[in-house]
Protein backbone atom coordinates (compact mmCIF):
# COMPACT_ATOMS: atom_id res chain seq x y z
CA UNK A 1 0.00 0.00 0.00
CA UNK A 2 1.35 3.72 -0.87
CA UNK A 3 1.81 5.09 2.35
CA UNK A 4 -0.58 8.49 1.82
CA UNK A 5 1.06 12.10 2.74
CA UNK A 6 -0.37 14.41 4.04
CA UNK A 7 -1.17 17.60 2.01
CA UNK A 8 -1.30 21.19 3.16
CA UNK A 9 -2.57 24.78 1.53
CA UNK A 10 0.59 26.45 3.41
CA UNK A 11 -1.53 30.00 2.83
CA UNK A 12 -4.05 29.11 4.87
CA UNK A 13 -2.59 26.78 6.96
CA UNK A 14 -4.84 24.05 6.20
CA UNK A 15 -3.82 20.30 5.92
CA UNK A 16 -5.98 16.91 4.90
CA UNK A 17 -4.96 13.29 5.35
CA UNK A 18 -5.13 10.71 7.76
CA UNK A 19 -4.62 12.30 11.28
CA UNK A 20 -6.00 16.02 10.31
CA UNK A 21 -9.52 17.14 11.08
CA UNK A 22 -12.56 16.65 8.98
CA UNK A 23 -11.95 19.95 5.72
CA UNK A 24 -15.28 20.72 4.86
CA UNK A 25 -15.47 22.02 1.50
CA UNK A 26 -19.27 23.66 1.17
CA UNK A 27 -21.03 26.14 0.11
CA UNK A 28 -23.65 26.38 -2.73
CA UNK A 29 -24.15 24.50 -6.13
CA UNK A 30 -23.70 27.52 -8.35
CA UNK A 31 -23.16 30.93 -7.50
CA UNK A 32 -26.68 32.58 -8.30
CA UNK A 33 -25.81 36.57 -6.97
CA UNK A 34 -22.74 37.76 -4.81
CA UNK A 35 -25.54 38.63 -1.84
CA UNK A 36 -26.47 35.02 -1.15
CA UNK A 37 -22.99 33.59 -1.45
CA UNK A 38 -21.44 35.87 0.81
CA UNK A 39 -24.13 35.09 3.29
CA UNK A 40 -23.94 31.74 2.81
CA UNK A 41 -20.36 32.25 2.90
CA UNK A 42 -20.96 33.90 6.43
CA UNK A 43 -23.04 31.27 8.15
CA UNK A 44 -20.75 27.88 6.87
CA UNK A 45 -17.64 29.72 7.70
CA UNK A 46 -19.22 30.70 11.50
CA UNK A 47 -20.25 27.10 11.97
CA UNK A 48 -16.79 25.50 10.90
CA UNK A 49 -15.14 28.18 13.38
CA UNK A 50 -17.38 26.60 16.37
CA UNK A 51 -16.64 23.27 15.33
CA UNK A 52 -12.93 23.45 14.96
CA UNK A 53 -13.16 22.48 11.47
CA UNK A 54 -11.09 23.65 8.42
CA UNK A 55 -13.59 25.34 6.00
CA UNK A 56 -13.30 26.12 2.18
CA UNK A 57 -16.26 27.54 0.31
CA UNK A 58 -17.34 25.94 -2.56
CA UNK A 59 -19.32 27.16 -5.86
CA UNK A 60 -19.43 26.91 -9.48
CA UNK A 61 -19.15 29.94 -11.65
CA UNK A 62 -20.66 27.70 -15.23
CA UNK A 63 -22.37 24.81 -14.69
CA UNK A 64 -21.64 23.43 -18.00
CA UNK A 65 -23.10 19.76 -18.29
CA UNK A 66 -26.74 20.62 -17.83
CA UNK A 67 -29.56 18.51 -19.12
CA UNK A 68 -31.12 21.50 -21.00
CA UNK A 69 -29.92 24.61 -22.43
CA UNK A 70 -32.57 26.31 -21.08
CA UNK A 71 -31.33 25.57 -17.65
CA UNK A 72 -29.07 27.97 -15.44
CA UNK A 73 -25.59 27.66 -15.64
CA UNK A 74 -24.20 30.42 -13.61
CA UNK A 75 -22.56 33.95 -14.31
CA UNK A 76 -20.22 32.78 -16.20
CA UNK A 77 -15.81 32.68 -15.87
CA UNK A 78 -15.36 36.77 -15.50
CA UNK A 79 -17.96 37.34 -13.41
CA UNK A 80 -18.43 34.40 -11.38
CA UNK A 81 -14.53 34.76 -10.66
CA UNK A 82 -15.19 37.96 -9.82
CA UNK A 83 -17.63 36.75 -7.11
CA UNK A 84 -15.16 34.41 -5.67
CA UNK A 85 -12.82 36.97 -5.28
CA UNK A 86 -15.25 39.14 -3.56
CA UNK A 87 -16.17 35.99 -0.93
CA UNK A 88 -12.62 35.07 -0.43
CA UNK A 89 -11.48 38.85 0.54
CA UNK A 90 -14.79 39.67 2.49
CA UNK A 91 -14.88 36.37 4.96
CA UNK A 92 -11.20 35.55 4.36
CA UNK A 93 -11.69 31.69 2.91
CA UNK A 94 -9.81 29.55 0.29
CA UNK A 95 -12.20 28.65 -2.87
CA UNK A 96 -12.83 26.03 -4.42
CA UNK A 97 -14.38 25.89 -7.47
CA UNK A 98 -14.08 23.79 -10.96
CA UNK A 99 -13.25 24.13 -14.42
CA UNK A 100 -13.83 22.59 -17.76
CA UNK A 101 -11.48 23.48 -20.22
CA UNK A 102 -7.80 24.02 -20.75
CA UNK A 103 -7.81 27.48 -21.19
CA UNK A 104 -9.90 28.35 -18.09
CA UNK A 105 -6.71 26.45 -15.84
CA UNK A 106 -4.52 29.24 -15.45
CA UNK A 107 -7.22 32.02 -14.37
CA UNK A 108 -9.07 29.83 -12.12
CA UNK A 109 -5.94 28.85 -10.47
CA UNK A 110 -5.31 32.07 -9.76
CA UNK A 111 -8.06 32.64 -7.63
CA UNK A 112 -8.98 29.18 -6.42
CA UNK A 113 -6.94 28.03 -3.76
CA UNK A 114 -8.75 24.51 -4.69
CA UNK A 115 -9.31 23.36 -8.44
CA UNK A 116 -11.90 20.52 -8.86
CA UNK A 117 -12.04 18.49 -11.89
CA UNK A 118 -15.31 17.33 -13.06
CA UNK A 119 -16.17 13.51 -12.79
CA UNK A 120 -17.29 13.58 -16.64
CA UNK A 121 -13.93 15.22 -17.99
CA UNK A 122 -11.31 13.34 -15.57
CA UNK A 123 -10.15 11.47 -18.60
CA UNK A 124 -9.69 14.32 -20.77
CA UNK A 125 -5.77 14.53 -21.12
CA UNK A 126 -5.74 18.27 -22.10
CA UNK A 127 -7.97 19.41 -19.24
CA UNK A 128 -6.01 17.11 -16.59
CA UNK A 129 -2.46 18.48 -17.63
CA UNK A 130 -3.66 22.14 -18.31
CA UNK A 131 -5.19 22.23 -14.40
CA UNK A 132 -2.15 19.59 -13.30
CA UNK A 133 0.29 22.82 -14.20
CA UNK A 134 -1.62 26.02 -13.36
CA UNK A 135 -2.39 24.38 -9.73
CA UNK A 136 0.91 23.18 -9.18
CA UNK A 137 1.95 26.72 -10.31
CA UNK A 138 0.39 27.86 -7.70
CA UNK A 139 0.77 25.22 -4.63
CA UNK A 140 -3.20 24.74 -4.38
CA UNK A 141 -4.96 21.63 -4.62
CA UNK A 142 -6.19 19.62 -7.32
CA UNK A 143 -9.56 18.17 -6.13
CA UNK A 144 -10.44 15.25 -8.39
CA UNK A 145 -13.90 14.24 -8.92
CA UNK A 146 -13.77 10.09 -9.46
CA UNK A 147 -16.09 9.66 -12.48
CA UNK A 148 -18.74 7.58 -11.99
CA UNK A 149 -17.98 5.30 -14.86
CA UNK A 150 -14.17 4.33 -13.45
CA UNK A 151 -13.39 2.07 -10.62
CA UNK A 152 -11.57 3.45 -7.74
CA UNK A 153 -8.21 2.16 -8.78
CA UNK A 154 -8.05 3.45 -12.08
CA UNK A 155 -7.73 6.79 -10.50
CA UNK A 156 -4.43 5.68 -10.51
CA UNK A 157 -4.18 7.08 -14.08
CA UNK A 158 -5.29 10.47 -13.24
CA UNK A 159 -2.81 11.27 -10.76
CA UNK A 160 0.06 9.78 -12.63
CA UNK A 161 -1.23 11.54 -15.64
CA UNK A 162 -1.00 14.67 -13.41
CA UNK A 163 2.07 14.10 -11.71
CA UNK A 164 4.16 13.56 -15.28
CA UNK A 165 3.74 17.30 -16.15
CA UNK A 166 3.33 18.69 -12.68
CA UNK A 167 5.47 16.48 -10.43
CA UNK A 168 4.96 18.29 -7.19
CA UNK A 169 1.11 18.81 -7.56
CA UNK A 170 -0.84 18.31 -4.57
CA UNK A 171 -3.85 15.86 -5.81
CA UNK A 172 -7.11 14.66 -3.46
CA UNK A 173 -9.60 12.18 -5.23
CA UNK A 174 -13.08 12.57 -4.39
CA UNK A 175 -15.71 9.74 -4.20
CA UNK A 176 -19.21 10.92 -6.15
CA UNK A 177 -21.22 7.62 -6.87
CA UNK A 178 -20.91 5.21 -9.61
CA UNK A 179 -23.48 4.55 -12.29
CA UNK A 180 -25.92 1.41 -11.42
CA UNK A 181 -28.15 0.92 -14.21
CA UNK A 182 -30.77 3.85 -15.40
CA UNK A 183 -30.52 6.98 -13.51
CA UNK A 184 -29.54 6.00 -10.38
CA UNK A 185 -25.89 6.20 -8.76
CA UNK A 186 -25.00 3.99 -5.77
CA UNK A 187 -21.64 4.74 -3.55
CA UNK A 188 -19.57 2.13 -2.50
CA UNK A 189 -17.47 2.85 0.70
CA UNK A 190 -14.76 0.39 -0.06
CA UNK A 191 -13.47 2.67 -2.70
CA UNK A 192 -13.00 5.13 -0.56
CA UNK A 193 -9.97 2.59 1.28
CA UNK A 194 -9.14 1.87 -1.80
CA UNK A 195 -8.30 5.45 -3.07
CA UNK A 196 -6.50 6.36 -0.35
CA UNK A 197 -4.61 3.44 -1.50
CA UNK A 198 -3.07 5.21 -3.72
CA UNK A 199 -1.56 7.44 -1.82
CA UNK A 200 -3.74 10.83 -1.70
CA UNK A 201 -6.40 12.25 0.45
CA UNK A 202 -10.09 11.21 -0.34
CA UNK A 203 -13.30 13.57 0.30
CA UNK A 204 -16.87 12.28 -0.25
CA UNK A 205 -19.24 15.04 -2.38
CA UNK A 206 -22.19 13.52 -0.68
CA UNK A 207 -24.75 16.13 -2.53
CA UNK A 208 -24.12 14.81 -6.19
CA UNK A 209 -24.05 10.89 -4.96
CA UNK A 210 -27.37 11.20 -4.75
CA UNK A 211 -28.51 12.49 -7.48
CA UNK A 212 -30.88 10.18 -10.52
CA UNK A 213 -29.26 11.77 -13.83
CA UNK A 214 -32.04 12.87 -16.02
CA UNK A 215 -34.72 11.38 -13.69
CA UNK A 216 -36.43 14.30 -12.29
CA UNK A 217 -40.23 13.21 -12.95
CA UNK A 218 -41.32 16.81 -12.21
CA UNK A 219 -39.95 18.15 -15.19
CA UNK A 220 -39.80 15.11 -17.83
CA UNK A 221 -40.91 16.65 -21.15
CA UNK A 222 -43.98 14.31 -20.79
CA UNK A 223 -44.98 17.16 -18.70
CA UNK A 224 -44.13 19.77 -20.48
CA UNK A 225 -41.09 20.80 -19.12
CA UNK A 226 -37.14 20.45 -19.83
CA UNK A 227 -35.39 17.38 -18.50
CA UNK A 228 -33.30 17.73 -15.54
CA UNK A 229 -31.36 15.54 -12.57
CA UNK A 230 -33.72 14.70 -9.58
CA UNK A 231 -32.14 13.83 -6.26
CA UNK A 232 -32.70 12.37 -2.67
CA UNK A 233 -31.99 15.32 -0.53
CA UNK A 234 -32.56 12.92 2.74
CA UNK A 235 -29.86 10.62 1.69
CA UNK A 236 -27.37 13.11 1.67
CA UNK A 237 -26.39 12.93 5.07
CA UNK A 238 -26.15 9.27 5.04
CA UNK A 239 -23.95 8.86 2.34
CA UNK A 240 -21.72 11.58 4.33
CA UNK A 241 -21.82 10.05 7.84
CA UNK A 242 -21.04 6.74 5.99
CA UNK A 243 -18.22 7.97 3.91
CA UNK A 244 -16.52 9.50 7.31
CA UNK A 245 -16.94 6.54 9.05
CA UNK A 246 -15.06 4.63 6.51
CA UNK A 247 -12.41 6.91 6.30
CA UNK A 248 -13.01 10.21 4.01
CA UNK A 249 -10.66 13.11 4.90
CA UNK A 250 -13.01 15.38 3.67
CA UNK A 251 -16.24 16.36 2.77
CA UNK A 252 -18.30 18.19 0.11
CA UNK A 253 -21.70 19.43 0.71
CA UNK A 254 -23.43 22.23 -1.34
CA UNK A 255 -26.41 24.09 1.27
CA UNK A 256 -29.05 27.08 0.32
CA UNK A 257 -31.62 28.88 2.43
CA UNK A 258 -34.25 28.04 0.49
CA UNK A 259 -33.59 24.59 -1.29
CA UNK A 260 -36.02 23.94 -3.30
CA UNK A 261 -35.47 27.48 -5.17
CA UNK A 262 -32.17 27.03 -5.77
CA UNK A 263 -31.11 27.48 -9.33
CA UNK A 264 -29.33 24.33 -10.09
CA UNK A 265 -29.61 20.41 -8.40
CA UNK A 266 -32.52 21.60 -5.89
CA UNK A 267 -33.35 18.09 -5.33
CA UNK A 268 -30.24 17.34 -3.72
CA UNK A 269 -29.76 20.78 -1.92
CA UNK A 270 -29.65 20.88 1.91
CA UNK A 271 -31.17 23.50 4.17
CA UNK A 272 -28.49 25.79 5.24
CA UNK A 273 -30.83 25.95 8.78
CA UNK A 274 -29.23 22.03 8.94
CA UNK A 275 -25.32 22.54 8.16
CA UNK A 276 -24.61 22.89 11.93
CA UNK A 277 -26.62 19.71 13.32
CA UNK A 278 -24.61 17.88 9.83
CA UNK A 279 -21.06 19.38 10.72
CA UNK A 280 -21.14 18.40 14.45
CA UNK A 281 -22.58 14.85 13.70
CA UNK A 282 -19.87 14.29 11.15
CA UNK A 283 -17.01 15.95 13.12
CA UNK A 284 -18.10 13.77 15.97
CA UNK A 285 -17.61 10.28 13.69
CA UNK A 286 -14.16 11.45 12.03
CA UNK A 287 -12.83 12.04 15.73
CA UNK A 288 -13.97 8.35 16.76
CA UNK A 289 -12.52 6.89 13.59
CA UNK A 290 -9.26 8.54 13.77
Amino acid sequence: MTQMAQIKLDKWNISIGDGTPLVVMAGLNVLEDETLALEVCAELKSICADLGLPYIFKASFDKANRSSVSSYRGPGQADGLAMLTKVKATHEVPIVTDLHTPEQAEPVAAIADVVQLPAFLVRQTDLVVAAAKAVGAQQGWLHVKKAQFLAPWDCANIITKAREVAPDVQIILCERGTSFGYNNLIVDMLGIAEMKKLGVPVTMDATHAVQLPGADPRTTHAQGGSASTGGRREGVSVLAKAAVAAGANGVFLEFHPEPDSALCDAPSCLPLSGARDLLSQLKALHEAVT
